[in-house]
């Protein structure tokens, strides 16, 4: 955890970190479950030596969570008609082989297994829901909700992250570890997190509950790896589901007018 002197020196080096955030809940129509957003303030964050300029936007305060995915990925927003037609049977994952969450808990715990192509058809369905333009963050708007105004990473790890050496080799629900000075849980361990690079390829950021202590970073990323889908006995494989991809996760990004 970082210290009090600590955490006023992150906040006094980067003038957007004392901004307060203002959070709102989006829900889908006719549904219950929502999705708490933070709004975070302009800024910069350094990526790859370079500084990008960061507009304010909305980021949600916990990874996405089954309850929110499953009206998407199961239709529970369609009759029973309309999710047989072709086009919505295109439009929508398929079901995976076994249980999605495989077995780590469902309600409160981060959507898991999705491919990135997954995680982009899904914020295009939420925004035609909501109205809104919902996406996956930059990787640079990753980072920058990630620390949260700090200059070096959270410590001790243990008090924010999920990882090899407390996870137990299993997702844990959100939220259940300190968060951020944004208020976001998470943003280490648990799941990985989804986000575009900008090169336009998809990455993780953040790490997830196999990884070692001493790996995490702000910059810490992974490319898409076929070991993701090795049982995946299709081909080609699923352009939906990462069958051995149960620590790949997302979160989402509203864009603020």
């Amino acid at each position: 955890m970082l210290t009090s002197i600590a955490l006023m020196g992150a906040l006094l080096a980067n003038p957007a970190a004392q901004a307060k955030v203002e959070t709102f809940e989006e829900k889908i129509p006719g549904h219950l479950p929502v999705i708490k957003m933070a709004k975070l303030p302009a800024g910069s964050v350094e990526i790859g030596g370079k500084k990008v300029e960061i507009k304010p936007f909305a980021i949600g305060v916990t990874e996405l969570h089954w309850d929110i995915y499953d009206i998407f990925f199961l239709r529970l927003d369609l009759s029973q008609a309309e999710a047989a037609t072709d086009a919505v049977i295109k439009a929508r994952p398929s079901k995976p082989y076994g249980a999605p969450d495989r077995g780590f808990g469902h309600k409160g715990f981060a959507a898991l297994g999705m491919t990135s192509q997954s995680a982009i058809v899904f914020c295009e369905w939420l925004s035609k829901k909501t109205g809104k333009k919902y996406r996956l963050p930059t990787e640079a708007e990753w980072e920058y909700a990630a620390r949260a105004g700090a200059k070096e990473m959270p410590k001790p790890i243990d008090d924010y992250a999920w990882h090899w050496d407390n996870a137990d080799d299993v997702a844990h629900k959100t939220g259940s570890k300190k968060p951020n000075a944004w208020g976001l849980f998470d943003t280490f361990g648990n799941a990985a997190e989804w986000s575009i690079a900008a090169d336009g390829t998809a990455v993780v950021k953040g790490g997830h509950f196999y990884n070692k202590p001493d790996e995490f970073s702000f910059g810490m990323r992974e490319k898409y790896d076929p070991s993701w889908q090795e049982s995946d006995a299709q081909i080609p494989k699923s352009k939906w589901w990462l069958s051995n991809g149960e620590m790949i996760g997302m979160r989402v990004v509203c864009e603020l007018p």
